[in-house]
């Protein structure tokens, strides 16, 4: 079916024959080799299509937002990936002949475009080509392969301008032409549903002189102006909300009031919210508070970090003439700069140097800024187009990566993200320019934090880093070969001849680093094997040809489009969490625990019955710490990005990112997620490390550090002119005694070989009023603590604390004695005290009140296998379903077996712990909130209601697909 090759001297597509540009002795153009299509069959023809209808609601409202029925989509696409294709790209007006209704259709109209367009310019050398390439681009955006970024689809082919860059960068000088036509160019990229970025550093500091005289105002008093630009505009736009990046350089002279600008901002709101005013967001209040629409990032020097590290004094200097007009201290001046990051998430941080370091095109300018996720970084007036790769589908059923396969789709990618630019269309004359000169592009990945997960790696371990790299190296090689082949094909970019020499020394840097590259595993040294082939083919051939694009790679967030294509994970992040909100064909929702879950713990080599059972765990818990039968040393596997009470450190964050960013082309969009508990030392840490790391960008978000976060309705607010009556109820607890005989069971137990008793008195009308511990030798001091804990909590008891109180706080403490236990109700216990409320739960609370604990018996275990719900189990029935669960023979872990068990939705463990979502979830997000009763700091989508969750720097609901940035 599909035409193999060994290595990448045969990758997917080939250029004829050596030569650069079009002139005498260049290549014809591109032989295309087929990779996933066969031949004399059509991709469309190779699925099963069916028809769905397509509505959306706002949760906060009821009202249906979105509705368009009988849309065609495959079969094994899921209703989420269909209803956001449907509502964010179909186009046409709902209604009329014209709305596209089809997947079909949208794919035709993109792919079509790329190969009229690449025939046009000569990148194919035959028909034949042309209409392969038509076919694999096809097949892969069928099978989600991968995406282009979001303004592909919502252009490419239309009577709209063809706009495919989701990421542009500006500039600004130090007039007032110059800032007015800043105001006007941001607008009209922000109309089309993109978002910029710019250095505001040009503009004279308030401490400098104008030439009339005066004294000049200063950027961020610019700034103003600006922000109330892109807030009208954000709330007009049909797409997109606008999404910006301000960036200051660390040696400008108002750097400091650019540095407090939001945290100031930040201290507006609460003196507005305590006085009544509406400032959630989305309040009608919050649009008074200024600088809100735009991201903000210091660009610090390589000089000024070395002035933090000695504690020394730092210039600023002014910008008309470069010398230095305020000293200040380079460590309070950092501190400053944490300590506003920690009141408000901003700003951010960018490291000038190491980003210039890495510059393929010096001699035509510096880079100054980045796009609003900060993973663009190039020249000023540029722009990039996107693309991401879906790796979970490069995953092997024997566990490995297919690096092969992987280099030779993002060949194909590639090729079609430079055709792109031939035909695109740009918002200013200045980006035209620039875009066709230098031909950037950001090829990059989804679904990271899910491959490493399914593979069995940590996301925090040396071992997952490795793997990561060694994927980025390959994908950036790849990407810089076939850059290297359109060279030969269709010319170098325009600009490369005067950059020859440092676009070599970035190309050589990017191999040093991969040679530099440790490996872990035969499974990673593979890749990190291949991609080492690829640099050394690309660079040699480079060398002949030069490169097509001025820079290949980037980590974009992935929002929209890694729904799209069904990612479990965005761009570089871990899971989001362990547990999954699943929209169902024909209405309603289920919870379900992430179908990557059973992959990892086969590939950590559990039994069928245990993955089950750690399934169900998940379930009910949203984590697996005391799940039966896991290996405490393989939680981190499972540990995510948000949930209690494991969540992936801050530097495990930082540590990823700099695992693979010496492999990218651009940066990195991710935000270092920080407790609530962080201290301002905690951020100037993570500050400092991503400099030595050799990190690009770098932002941190402490949790709930934002008052503008969504909030329950207003209906309990106190109504400000009702007058305060102060009235005073004294409460005291009365001590209800047990009679003298009373009936008791006593139990005993053994944990970790640790052996116990415990006695518990109940009162007649059986209510549980006493307990004694027997535990170690009498008169020793555990024996002694033992008796002492036991009169506290009697006592307690008997004083009306409710023993689920106690089982609240004492189940999941964890200290040694700890591990099995012989109890057939209770496998493993976290400690002694965690064993003993928990079998105290079982004898004493109703079904009701321990299953909203998530506590169950074995029968009730069981009988939730066999019938898909828990309920009470009698003596009977818990006979019955304990017969039932030992006639089930184990499942033997065949290669068939274990292919169909890819699936999430035929998953036996998945569908096991597979139930109705609660009424009040519509997201992940909120769904880990109704299980851990924690909350997740994140905004509320301003489309459908429901809650967003973390991607990259940016926002992106589950619900409709909106982000909050602008890939």
């Amino acid at each position: 079916m599909t035409e193999t090759v060994s290595g990448p001297s045969r990758g997917g597509s080939r250029a004829k024959g050596p030569g650069r540009g079009r002139g005498k002795g260049a290549a014809r153009g591109l032989t295309i080799q087929r990779l996933y299509t066969t031949p004399g069959v059509h991709p469309y023809d190779e699925v099963s299509w069916e028809r769905r209808d397509v509505s959306q609601q706002n949760w906060q409202t009821g009202e249906t937002v979105f509705e368009q029925k009988g849309v065609e989509f495959p079969e094994f696409w899921s209703l989420n990936a269909s209803t956001i294709v449907t509502t964010k790209y179909f186009r046409g007006a709902l209604g009329t002949d014209a709305r596209e209704w089809s997947l079909k259709q949208l794919i035709d109209r993109v792919v079509k475009t790329y190969r009229s367009a690449g025939e046009e310019h000569g990148y194919f050398s035959t028909p034949d080509d042309a209409e392969i390439f038509e076919h694999e681009l096809t097949w892969m955006l069928l099978h989600q392969v991968f995406s282009f970024n979001s303004p592909v689809w919502f252009n490419v082919g239309t009577a709209s301008k063809q706009q495919v860059s989701a990421c542009f960068i500006l500039s600004v000088d130090d007039s007032m032409e110059s800032i007015l036509n800043w105001y006007a160019e941001e607008g009209m990229i922000f109309k089309g549903g993109s978002g910029a970025g710019l250095n505001l550093s040009r503009i004279r500091s308030s401490k400098e002189l104008l030439s009339s005289g005066g004294t000049a105002s200063g950027p961020v008093s610019f700034m103003r102006g600006a922000d109330a630009s892109a807030g009208t505009i954000k709330s007009g736009g049909a797409t997109r909300r606008a999404a910006k990046m301000v960036v200051l350089d660390v040696d400008h002279p108002d750097v400091e009031e650019f540095i407090e600008t939001k945290a100031r901002e930040e201290h507006k709101i609460r003196a507005l919210r305590d006085a009544g005013f509406e400032v959630d967001l989305g309040g009608k209040d919050i649009v008074s508070v200024q600088y809100q629409n735009a991201n903000n990032s210091v660009r610090v020097s390589d000089e000024f970090m070395r002035a933090v590290e000695q504690n020394e004094k730092f210039g600023l200097r002014a910008r008309m003439t470069g010398e230095v007009i305020d000293t200040v201290d380079a460590r309070d001046l950092f501190n400053k700069m944490a300590q506003a990051a920690w009141e408000c998430a901003d700003p951010g941080i960018q490291y000038d140097d190491t980003i210039n370091d890495w510059h393929t095109n010096p001699e035509t300018g510096r880079i100054t800024a980045s796009n609003p996720c900060s993973e663009y970084m190039s020249l000023d007036n540029s722009s990039c187009n996107l693309a991401s790769l879906n790796l979970l589908k490069f995953l092997n059923p024997d566990g490995s990566f297919d690096g092969e396969t992987f280099a030779r789709a993002v060949e194909l990618i590639i090729t079609a993200m430079d055709i792109s630019i031939c035909f695109a269309d740009f918002p200013t004359e200045k980006i035209t320019e620039t875009t066709r000169a230098y031909r950037q592009l950001g090829i990059g990945y989804a679904n990271l934090g899910a491959l490493l997960m399914a593979s069995g790696f940590a996301y925090d371990s040396e071992a997952g880093r490795a793997m990561s790299a060694a994927i980025t190296s390959l994908m950036t090689g790849a990407a810089y070969k076939r850059s290297a082949e359109l060279a030969g094909v269709v010319g170098p970019y325009d600009g490369f001849a005067r950059n020859a020499e440092a676009h070599a020394r970035v190309m050589r840097k990017h191999a040093a680093a991969n040679d530099a590259l440790r490996t872990h595993s035969s499974l990673d040294g593979a890749v990190q094997k291949l991609a080492t082939t690829y640099w050394q083919e690309g660079n040699k051939l480079g060398e002949t040809n030069g490169w097509r694009n001025a820079q290949a790679s980037l980590l974009a967030p992935t929002g929209t489009i890694g729904f799209m294509m069904d990612c479990d994970t965005t761009g570089i992040e871990p899971d989001f969490s362990l547990v999954k909100f699943k929209k169902l064909v024909g209405g309603g929702s289920m919870q379900i625990v992430n179908h990557t879950v059973p992959e990892a713990l086969r590939k950590l080599g559990y039994t069928e019955e245990t993955i089950e059972a750690v399934v169900e765990y998940i379930a009910q818990h949203g984590n697996v710490v005391d799940a039966p039968g896991l290996k405490p040393e393989h939680y981190a596997v499972f540990d995510c990005a948000a949930g209690q009470p494991r969540a992936i450190e801050p530097m495990g964050h930082v540590r990823m990112m700099a695992a693979v960013q010496p492999f990218l082309s651009g940066a990195i969009s991710k935000t270092v997620n920080m407790p609530e508990s962080a201290t301002v030392e905690d951020i100037e840490e993570v500050y400092l490390e991503g400099w030595k790391l050799g990190l690009k960008a770098l932002a941190v978000y402490r949790d709930n550090c934002k008052v503008g976060q969504p909030l329950s309705d207003g209906s309990s607010r106190k109504d400000s002119n009702e007058p305060e009556k102060e009235v005073v109820v004294e409460y005291r607890p009365t001590r209800r005694r047990l009679p003298k005989s009373r009936p008791s069971q006593t139990t005993s137990f053994t944990v970790g070989g640790a052996e116990g008793y415990v006695t518990a008195g109940s009162y007649p009308d059986n209510g549980l009023g006493e307990v004694f511990l027997k535990l170690g030798k009498q008169g020793s001091t555990l024996a002694g603590v033992m008796d002492a804990f036991s009169i506290a909590i009697s006592i307690a008891l008997q004083y009306g604390v409710p023993l689920e109180t106690y089982v609240e706080k004492f189940t999941n403490m964890r200290f040694e004695p700890a591990g099995m236990t012989d109890d057939p109700d209770v496998r493993m216990a976290q400690s002694v005290v965690d064993y003993i409320f928990r079998r105290l739960a079982l004898d004493h609370l109703p079904f009701e009140t321990r299953s909203a604990l998530g506590i169950y018996t074995a029968a009730e275990r069981t009988q939730q296998l066999k019938t898909g719900e828990y309920a009470p189990v009698d003596d009977d029935t818990a006979f019955e379903v304990e017969s039932y669960r030992q006639s089930v023979p184990m499942r033997e872990s065949s290669a068939a077996t274990q292919e169909e068990e890819r699936s999430a939705e035929s998953d036996t463990a998945t569908a096991a712990a597979a139930k109705p979502a609660p009424a009040d979830a519509h997201t992940s997000a909120e769904l880990l909130e109704a299980i851990q009763g924690t909350s997740t700091d994140a905004p509320l989508c301003m489309t459908c209601g429901t809650k967003m969750r973390p991607a990259g720097s940016c926002y992106v609901c589950e619900g409709c697909g909106s982000t909050s940035g602008c890939s």
